[in-house]
């Protein structure tokens, strides 16, 4: 029930905002807002004063009418611009609200409404347009002090017992006016932060977006005695994906990549990046962890299943290598401009290297991982001469974990 009703809330706050970035959007569906408060508080007031005595007070209702009719406008004004419709409910309610005032008199309490332009100023015109919201402002104090000097007493005579009654409901309309602003554009501005955090935590580590909300110009870099790095790649990408065409091939790719993703938030292990086809995975970075080799070793056996799965799915044959390093890394935030955390050192090459020479389906490993392994058996494979490293000594991950 408050799901369907949240919905249809934002159905109404969403129209005529199509098409318009969504810096302006936000500030559009405040002034739909806005507009919804206008109509209800307007018709609420045409109720009452009819209720009253319909007659006498034809003109109030005809304004509060006027005023609703506006509000149900405002969508189709976003339409013609991003700016009209603020123009409008400025110019709509400073003019009603001053009428009202001349009508009914100030102990009337209408001009306490002016004060709410102290904030619809800036929200219904917005900082891009800030001369024009500081000069709502000030036309809105001007028409207030104005009001309250030039109609002591109005043209309508009314009842001393309905206009204390008229006060007190146009300070609460004032108050609440003012609060339901505030409270939307705070809830816009809270959704606001949640996306860019999560937006944030999708491309560096949380422990890292915290450093640098504290100290944004600090440079992040650190090294680390001991972590795991995993590379993956599929032999004969090219081909593949020749056969399959531009679509499938990124459907193949955002499938199996989605999937190990989910991997590495199972198992604890940090993404780096991917690379066209390669995934690049780190474990014990930026948090240390003592059982890094493990936790690779287990996505990395893991990956091989989904990857079957996802070929499966498309009829091809995906012969995927894996290779897994462990040893000393450097971490931390490359460049200013669309910076990335990555890790680099010895162990990053290497791993690099037995991804390249390693077996389609199978987990190449260095000697330094199969030691830093607790839970998993391995196979020798033999000495492979690395680029820059010479005969390294080269182990295969086993399928099955060690009997405990």
């Amino acid at each position: 029930m408050k799901r369907g009703l949240d919905y249809r809330i934002s159905r109404v706050l969403d129209l005529g905002i199509t098409g318009y970035p969504l810096r302006i959007r936000r500030r559009l569906k405040m002034l739909n807002a806005l507009a919804v408060l206008i109509a209800i508080a307007s018709a609420a007031y045409a109720v009452s004063y009819a209720m009253t005595d319909m007659h006498a007070y034809r003109w109030v209702i005809a304004v509060n009418l006027g005023l609703v009719a506006m509000a149900f406008g405002v969508p189709l004004m976003h339409r013609v611009s991003d700016i009209l419709a603020g123009l409008v409910i400025a110019g709509t309610e400073f003019a009603a609200l001053f009428g009202l005032v001349a009508l009914l008199g100030r102990d009337s309490g209408i001009q306490l409404n002016f004060i709410i332009g102290a904030v619809a100023g800036f929200l219904i015109l917005g900082l891009d347009h800030l001369a024009l919201s500081i000069g709502a402002v000030i036309v809105c104090l001007a028409l207030h002090i104005a009001a309250w000097f030039l109609f002591p007493a109005g043209i309508v005579a009314v009842d001393p017992g309905f206009l204390a009654q008229l006060y007190v409901s146009s300070a609460l309309t004032a108050f609440g006016l003012s609060a339901g602003v505030a409270y939307y554009a705070f809830r816009l501005a809270e959704r606001a932060e949640a996306e860019t955090e999560r937006l944030l935590r999708n491309i560096l580590p949380g422990s890292i977006v915290e450093r640098l909300r504290e100290n944004a110009d600090e440079p992040i870099a650190e090294a680390f005695p001991v972590a795991s790095i995993l590379f993956s790649d599929i032999q004969g990408f090219v081909s593949l994906s020749k056969r399959l065409g531009p679509e499938r091939t990124v459907a193949l790719l955002n499938e199996m990549m989605r999937r190990f993703d989910a991997l590495a938030d199972r198992h604890g292990v940090e993404k780096i990046k991917t690379i066209g086809d390669a995934y690049m995975a780190a474990a014990g970075v930026p948090e240390p962890v003592a059982d890094h080799a493990d936790r690779l070793a287990k996505m990395a056996l893991d990956m091989l299943a989904e990857k079957d799965a996802v070929a499966d799915r498309f009829g091809v044959t995906i012969p995927m290598r894996i290779g897994l390093a462990s040893g000393p890394v450097m971490a931390g935030i490359i460049g200013t401009r669309k910076f990335s955390y990555d890790v680099w050192g010895d162990a990053v090459n290497l791993a690099a290297r037995l991804e390249a020479t390693g077996e389609p389906g199978r987990v190449q490993l260095s000697p330094e991982a199969r030691l830093a392994l607790t839970a998993f058996d391995c196979e020798p494979r033999s000495e492979i001469d690395i680029k820059g490293m010479g005969p390294v000594e080269t182990w295969l991950l086993l399928r099955r974990p060690a009997a405990a």
